[in-house]
């Protein structure tokens, strides 16, 4: 069986385990059931932005060509730096974008992937930011109605724990459980007079403290690696194996792991 189209993220479901599913044109390939079978991924040489469909030699912030990449709201610099969300200074680069994914309620939640990290995401995205990321347990801690506001509590937060997960580290085992709720109550001491104060700042009602459900998530994978190999469609134009498994947006083949969403708009060839 053949399909082939441009990349897109890998779409998901929370089930038990995660069911994933591959865009590519506009069919929406199953993959759980590959796994444990052999795939081909073979790259078409051909990438086209994931925006606007221009075609373009290199990819930037995964899947742009270079003039979206430098005029689009989503991949300017405050999206990696949600304390610097500028939509109220009226500098936003599209507003419409911006009202419609930044003034919208936010959770900053606690989250186990490799380790303990701090993260947020829109409450839209829930729970897909965190099948995305890889996390096997995570906590909401707060809700607020705008991506800066969740910003700047991630931003206090991060003193204390990370807010980066170690791709090679999730993508080799299931990480040791954290009581991520006993993290919640440590963090919320350790930065206690940080979080009033920015409460001050804030009007009434701004930042909701949760006292939200854990939430387990177990992802569909035969077996993990010894050792996370990187496989990469700019070093081969094609990448195979067994499917031994599927954790955040990797693909992991008996011969290494790819990362899906890091080639948005190549055009691949998926046979299996």
């Amino acid at each position: 069986m053949h399909h082939e189209g441009n990349l897109r993220k890998l779409k998901s479901q929370l089930m038990n385990p995660v069911e994933y599913g591959m865009p590519l044109n506009k069919v929406v390939v199953p993959l759980n059931p590959l796994i444990g079978k052999y795939i081909s991924l073979q790259y078409k040489g051909l990438i086209n932005c994931i925006h606007c469909g221009r075609r373009t030699s290199k990819s930037f912030s995964q899947g742009y060509c270079f003039p979206c990449m430098r005029s689009l709201a989503e991949c300017d610099t405050c999206i990696v730096r949600p304390e610097t969300c500028h939509f109220a200074e009226g500098s936003c680069r599209d507003e419409k974008w911006g009202e419609t994914n930044c003034m919208q309620d936010h959770v900053v939640y606690l989250a186990n992937s490799s380790a303990a990290k701090v993260g947020i995401t829109r409450s839209t995205q829930v729970p897909t930011r965190w099948i995305d990321q890889g996390a096997s347990q995570t906590l909401p801690i707060f809700k607020v109605g705008t991506r800066l506001l969740s910003g700047k509590l991630e931003h206090i937060l991060r003193q204390q724990v990370s807010d980066r997960t170690d791709w090679r580290k999730m993508l080799k085992g299931e990480p040791k459980a954290i009581d991520l709720r006993a993290l919640r109550d440590q963090l919320f001491e350790a930065m206690r007079s940080q979080i009033e104060s920015l409460i001050r700042e804030e009007e009434d009602g701004a930042i909701e403290w949760l006292d939200a459900e854990l939430l387990d998530i177990r992802y569909p994978v035969l077996e993990y690696p010894e050792k996370a190999n990187p496989l990469n469609f700019d070093n081969t134009h094609e990448i195979h194996g067994r499917l031994m498994g599927i954790k955040g947006q990797y693909l992991i083949l008996d011969k290494g792991v790819v990362n899906i969403r890091k080639f948005g708009g190549y055009r691949i060839r998926l046979s299996y």
